[in-house]
């Protein structure tokens, strides 16, 4: 475990966030890091709690959280990385854009601020790209198999790396111009900005990776073709059938649904051609349907592009501020929430 004390010494802190009347201004990350020493002490507050919840519960990778919290604090940075790519071939994704739900599950989290376990996690990897410990992993032996693999969202990516790794020869294919699927396309740059994608992609190339885009299997190629030119097929295709309203105006002008909307904007920051009349929130009173990640990522956009007026509705009651009795720890508490684009 970290510091014995830790959690009694010190208070959690967050990681800053660039100022609000700076930010809104541009779709650069908003998140920043803390310092080494800030680090080490937020790590320091891991408990030896017996049976941490954060990684048999909360997290879905299962990732060995308290080992790598306890390795920060010791200074034991690369055998942190392992540890961390051990279950989880992209942390810097979900270091920052995962709901964190191992935070949710802390121990000490029941009656304190959990540990800031996300925010541990990105400054674990970057960490590792800047020393160049995160290196190309290349096959020893090849064993000449073909897998083909469709849909290059988190899923397509994770399993492509992971079957090159064993040797097979890997092909990824995207219906999209460009590699990423729902992290390209869906989260916006002030969020994840791409350049930490194509980090990730580089690295694969180099590992023998085959990547395709502009191709959707079942349609440029049949099912039947993919069967008789590999020796495996994986399914990671995201649903993107977005849920309409049929209600009286659904046919109006100006409603759009969300993913065309937020992306739009990231092919419009990544350079791409788009339509000759996009859709844009500029000088307009914008409502948006949903109180989620996806809502709240169409509020940040909208006010980004200078919209007069945003409001957002939610189907739902308001949430308490803290957790009732029927939503006891470790279950996902639902209580009130503020988005950094909310705020």
């Amino acid at each position: 475990m970290a510091k014995t004390t830790g959690f009694l010494e010190y208070t959690r802190e967050d990681a800053p966030k660039r100022l609000v009347h700076q930010r809104v201004k541009d779709f650069r990350e908003l998140e920043q890091l803390l310092s080494d020493d800030k680090l080490h002490r937020q790590a320091a507050r891991c408990m030896d709690c017996g049976v941490p919840s954060c990684h048999t519960y909360g997290c879905p990778v299962e990732n060995r959280i308290p080992d790598f919290n306890d390795l920060v604090y010791r200074n034991h940075w690369r055998r942190a990385l392992d540890v961390l790519h051990s279950t989880n071939n992209f942390p810097e994704f979900t270091g920052r854009v995962c709901p964190a739900p191992c935070e949710s599950a802390c121990t000490l989290g029941i009656n304190q601020p959990p540990v800031t376990i996300k925010h541990i996690e990105l400054q674990i990897i970057e960490k590792g790209f800047k020393e160049g410990w995160v290196e190309a992993e290349p096959p020893a032996v090849k064993t000449g198999k073909r897998i083909a693999i469709a849909g290059s969202g988190p899923a397509g990516m994770a399993a492509a790396q992971q079957l090159a790794r064993r040797g097979h020869d890997v092909v990824l294919m995207e219906r999209s111009d460009r590699i990423g699927g729902l992290l390209r396309y869906g989260i916006p740059d002030f969020k994840l900005e791409k350049w930490v994608i194509d980090r990730r992609i580089e690295q694969m190339a180099k590992e023998g990776v085959i990547f395709e885009t502009g191709v959707e299997v079942g349609k440029d190629l049949s099912v039947r073709y993919l069967q008789r030119s590999f020796n495996a097929v994986v399914l990671a295709a995201g649903a993107s059938v977005p849920r309409d309203l049929n209600v009286p105006g659904r046919d109006l002008q100006g409603i759009h649904f969300a993913l065309d909307f937020l992306a739009q904007q990231n092919k419009a920051i990544a350079g791409d051609e788009l339509p000759q009349e996009p859709i844009s929130a500029r000088d307009k009173h914008v409502v948006v349907i949903g109180g989620g990640d996806t809502g709240s990522d169409c509020v940040g956009v909208s006010i980004r592009q200078g919209a007069r007026s945003i409001t957002q509705i939610e189907l739902l009651p308001k949430p308490p501020q803290q957790r009732s009795p029927r939503n006891p720890w470790p279950e996902w508490p639902n209580v009130l929430r503020t988005s950094s684009s909310q705020q």
